[in-house]
């Protein structure tokens, strides 16, 4: 029987039944019937993973069996025991939100405080109070609730749901147990510890932990504490969760040395070694973007991949398009190589009968609709010559196509601005550029005063044709004053531009 199958047994309407459903608790015991899977066993899951997973909730305490001395795993779970599991897996009783009332919620019911509770966190829902207590949790639900109570992505949650989950399924306790018991797993702990690291390619190392990091382990300027390497070697940015793992990091790194063995210490403890990776990205193509940029592509299709594809902190933004790579990085049977992030990245461009000249990564730019194209800039002032070839080179990249001949770009034109804010604006262009080209760009604001005021791209702001600027240096627009806007360098052009806020 297949999932779907199996899920369609399930489906009875527990309105259909005359009683509720609780569970046996040490303090009192409630008569029951229950809504029961006449499909008994799942087909994917085996009876070992529930049973297991039945009796480790069971023994902390998260999960009551019944009346009949049962646990009740092939019984479809009820919103109201969800409820009461989730709370409990969580610790969620020190939580607060906004005040509710369930309309159809006796105060005296044993579910009563976690129903209410997780309405409260905005875990579950009560359309115009009804909680609907009795009503049977489907697939769709289970994974909805748990990952807002973990505050973990839907794609992972869905991912450790494999293996029962029907589009159109009812779960029950078993199959809810085995979701929290490996939810329970990925609950962040600030004692977290390093369980593996290996290089993945010059750039790119996976640390598994034993536990997720806490937010606050995972911001960058405090990552770069706790991740101390020999050799000089260096953390680049923030430790990314891969989507699907319990706690197994995409890490970025300074470039490493093929063949030389690190050491990796964690908060001050040893973490193992690994030794420098050789491999390097396989990038497709370099063709230039504007006057002074110029972009490396690499290709899915090709097994290169962004990390922002991959990672438990971007699958929501990416949609349909974001995945699961297992533990050999492979997904669909190809296996992937991950460019990881590009921060602090560089690259030498040469043109013909040149001097070598190093350009920047242009922050976040290395996947931006769409495309996996990182951008790189040359430095202030200079720009591409037309008619020159450049041939760009990496110690980090192999490029299949690394020569391009320049060519004169006509400059980006504004078309308007407007004041958001005190200490924002909006500035929209003449057409959609198609890609990220405001990043790393400014705008000057001259009042008639003549106390300039200066502007910088808010990254990943932009819309289309328009992207948000925020003043720098504490600057704020005046209310009723004009400003003349205009672009600082040559990425733009701006004529007659005024903004009033």
């Amino acid at each position: 029987m297949n999932p779907t199958t199996r899920k369609i047994a399930t489906f009875l309407t527990i309105t259909a039944l005359g009683a509720a459903v609780y569970p046996l608790t040490a303090n009192q015991v409630h008569a029951a019937t229950y809504v029961t899977n006449v499909a008994a066993a799942t087909t994917q899951l085996t009876n070992q993973q529930i049973d297991a997973a039945v009796k480790e909730l069971n023994s902390l305490g998260i999960m009551n069996g019944y009346a009949d001395q049962s646990m009740g795993e092939h019984r479809a779970i009820s919103r109201a025991e969800l409820a009461s599991l989730v709370y409990k897996t969580f610790n969620l009783e020190s939580k607060t939100g906004e005040n509710v009332e369930l309309t159809d919620v006796n105060p005296n019911a044993w579910y009563a405080p976690y129903a209410s509770k997780l309405v409260e966190l905005g875990i579950m829902q009560a359309n115009e109070g009804l909680f609907d207590p009795q009503s049977q949790v489907s697939d769709a639900e289970l994974e909805q609730v748990v990952s807002k109570a973990m505050q973990r992505d839907v794609k992972s949650v869905h991912h450790w749901m494999s293996t029962f989950y029907s589009e159109n399924g009812s779960a029950t306790r078993g199959e809810s147990a085995v979701l929290l018991q490996t939810a329970r797993q990925a609950i962040p702990s600030d004692l977290a510890q390093i369980q593996s690291v290996r290089s993945l390619n010059a750039i790119t190392l996976v640390v598994t932990f034993d536990k997720p990091l806490t937010a606050a382990d995972e911001v960058f300027v405090k990552a770069q504490t706790d991740f101390a390497f020999s050799g000089g070697l260096t953390l680049t940015n923030m430790p990314r969760l891969k989507t699907g793992s319990i706690a197994t990091y995409i890490v970025p790194t300074s470039v490493q040395n093929a063949g030389e063995t690190y050491s990796l210490t964690y908060k001050g403890q040893d973490a193992g070694s690994f030794e420098g990776s050789d491999t390097k990205l396989n990038m497709t193509t370099a063709s230039q973007v504007t006057n002074d940029t110029f972009e490396i592509e690499a290709l899915q299709e090709n097994g290169v991949v962004d990390y922002g594809y991959i990672i438990s902190a971007y699958s929501g933004g990416r949609g349909a398009n974001a995945f699961v790579l297992n533990d050999q990085e492979q997904a669909g049977g190809k296996t992937y190589q991950i460019i990881s992030s590009m921060q602090a990245r560089q690259v030498v461009i040469t043109p013909e009968g040149g001097e070598p000249i190093v350009a920047k990564y242009v922050p976040f730019t290395q996947s931006t609709d769409g495309k996996q194209e990182p951008k790189f800039r040359l430095p202030e002032g200079q720009t591409l010559q037309s008619g020159v070839t450049y041939t760009v080179s990496s110690d980090w990249a192999n490029i299949d196509n690394a020569s391009f001949t320049a060519r004169s770009f006509d400059a980006l034109e504004v078309a308007s601005a407007k004041a958001v804010s005190e200490t924002s604006i909006e500035v929209s262009l003449v057409q959609d550029p198609g890609d990220e080209l405001f990043s790393g760009r400014n705008v000057t604001l001259t009042p008639p005063s003549g106390d300039e005021l200066t502007a910088t791209y808010k990254y990943s702001s932009r819309k289309g044709a328009t992207g948000v600027f925020d003043l720098v240096n504490d600057g704020k627009l005046t209310p009723g004053t004009t400003y003349t806007l205009n672009p600082v360098g040559d990425w733009s052009v701006a004529s007659s531009v005024i903004v009033t806020p």
